[in-house]
């Protein structure tokens, strides 16, 4: 297969994205083709653990590849998205409860699907160049393959405030939001990986860890949950007018560029998997808004806006980010009922 590279390497399952010049998107064949060796490796006695990389130095993965997406959704058909968010979950969940260690190798972007396959791992590893984030509310989506689980496990409000306003996190910040766990130069990464191979013991990781940089995010702590505690996106924008300063400042620029729908569902989405910090859960719930976001949410002119035309000017369902009625968060939310994530069969 094209764009990746699945096999067993001395004592280590090795997946290698290989989709440099698109930024190592996810396509749907690859999404199945790690869920197949997921599968395969769990009971190998071969595999002591698994290795994930990718090649090129701008990104580990910016994301799932949406060109499809886009193309059937425009065209009326909702099935291809839904099976895509369907099996990536599926496979997100599985990536997250893998038997064995996982480690991951975080350069550049990750971003999205990224997160999903990157940031599950027991062992996720950063250097000078990563940066993480969660971006989807910028084209009218939410944190989804299992992000909102490491927003609602943040520490403090920061998960609300990274999930909306899309910040991107160096390597400190990403450490200390919970999105990656040790820091080595990038220099040291072909070494730890021979080592790894050699001898399948994830121990070597620690070892070769160096002390993460600063966390600049962990300065703005008092400021974040202060404005990000509120129940609903409007509650956390009234905090932000009232403040006056250059951070309120700063961060009412940012959600300005976001979806409102997909904002106050994020914020709604955070709250509710922080009440039970499920991934299984957690990833329901991410459904329920992905399986309605191209026939009842902001998706389509997202991407429309920020990938198609590049024009950067969506005409979001609603104009103000402070009257999106809690009636459409919650329709956006509702349980799916037979069309539910399943997770025991592909479909």
């Amino acid at each position: 297969m094209t764009g990746i590279d699945i096999r067993v390497s001395g004592r280590v399952g090795r997946i290698t994205l290989q989709r440099p010049k698109a930024l190592n998107a996810l396509t749907y064949d690859m999404v199945t083709a790690i869920e197949q060796a997921l599968d395969g490796w769990a009971a190998d006695d071969r595999v002591a653990m698994l290795v994930l990389d990718a090649e090129g130095d701008r990104a580990f993965c910016a994301g799932g590849d949406i060109a499809d997406l886009y193309a059937t959704g425009k065209a009326g058909d909702f099935a291809y998205g839904r099976q895509f968010w369907r099996d990536e979950y599926r496979m997100n969940a599985k990536m997250f409860e893998f038997p064995k260690p996982v480690a991951t190798f975080l350069q550049g972007f990750t971003m999205g699907g990224g997160v999903g396959i990157g940031c599950h791992g027991s062992h996720r590893i950063v250097g000078d160049t990563s940066r993480i984030a969660m971006p989807e509310c910028g084209i009218g989506l939410i944190p989804d393959v299992g992000g909102s689980l490491i927003l609602a496990r943040a520490p403090g409000r920061l998960g609300e405030y990274l999930g909306t306003t899309a910040t991107r996190m160096g390597p400190g910040d990403a450490i200390h939001a919970g999105f990656a766990d040790y820091y080595l130069p990038e220099d040291r990464w072909p070494a730890l990986v021979a080592d790894l191979e050699a001898i399948g013991d994830w121990q070597a990781v620690d070892r070769a860890a160096s002390a993460p940089p600063e966390a600049p995010l962990a300065a703005q702590a008092a400021r974040i949950d202060a404005h990000f505690g509120g129940e609903t996106l409007r509650d956390i924008l009234n905090s932000l007018d009232a403040a006056g300063t250059d951070f309120a400042a700063a961060t009412l620029q940012a959600l300005s560029r976001n979806s409102p729908l997909s904002m106050a569902c994020t914020v709604e989405l955070v709250h509710r998997v922080r009440a039970r910090p499920d991934i299984r859960a957690a990833l329901d719930q991410e459904y329920r808004f992905t399986w309605r976001a191209m026939a009842d949410g902001d998706f389509l002119e997202g991407v429309r806006a920020a990938i198609i035309d590049k024009d950067r000017r969506p005409k979001w369902r609603h104009d103000d980010p402070r009257d999106v009625p809690a009636t459409d968060v919650a329709g956006m939310m509702l349980p799916l009922g037979s069309n539910a994530l399943k997770w025991k069969e592909r479909a």
